[in-house]
């Protein structure tokens, strides 16, 4: 869209370090569209993808306060992987054009960045300019969610990456790759993203 600017999408695999990877580009001054994050805030506030889930999941989708029940549709979904894809055909559209909405007030930036895990899954790649894929070894990323999220144990967190995108599904689609690894520094490899694609805009 004419006056919008160039728009670019980070993903990566659960435990990669893509929210470390974003917040870089936050610093840089870069806005950064959260889906994961909104994802969230739509189950809850958007009449449409509230009916929707309902309908999916039943009376147990939310508690009595109006909140999601995650830890409910958390086992049903990584259990199912049909539920896993009704539920995202629900939620993905609407997120789609939030996003949208977003990107109308920030004409003045050279570029943009959508942070989402299933950018991949979503399809929503397709409408990007460029994407960032953010890697680690698989047992790299075992040990963070385990230091991050204590409630995991492993064979959550194996069911979790099994339901996402591989690596190297990711990296094909790859516009630019970040090594998050203790010998692969992420802020130079952002910095040097950053400088291309100014210079780009």
């Amino acid at each position: 869209m004419a006056g919008n600017p160039l728009q670019g999408g980070v993903t990566a695999g659960i435990g990669s370090g893509k929210s470390i990877v974003c917040k870089a580009f936050k610093v840089l001054g870069i806005p950064v569209y959260n889906a994961d994050i909104r994802a969230k805030d739509l189950m809850v506030s958007n009449a449409k993808v509230v009916e929707g889930i309902r309908s999916l999941f039943g009376p147990k989708a939310y508690l009595t306060d109006g909140t999601l029940n995650r830890l409910f549709i958390a086992g049903e979904v990584f259990k199912n992987s049909n539920q896993l894809a009704s539920l995202n055909s629900i939620v993905h559209p609407v997120v789609k054009e939030d996003f949208e909405h977003w990107l109308g007030h920030f004409g003045d930036k050279p570029y943009i960045i959508k942070e989402a895990a299933l950018l991949l899954e979503s399809g929503s790649y397709k409408d990007l300019d460029w994407i960032v894929v953010v890697v680690a070894p698989e047992d790299m990323r075992i040990s963070r969610i385990i230091a991050r999220d204590p409630h995991r144990d492993v064979a959550d967190i194996h069911r979790i990456i099994q339901n996402q995108s591989s690596d190297q599904e990711k990296m094909a689609i790859a516009s630019f790759i970040i090594n998050n690894t203790p010998e692969n520094l992420v802020l130079p490899q952002v910095l040097k993203i950053h400088e291309f694609l100014a210079n780009m805009a």
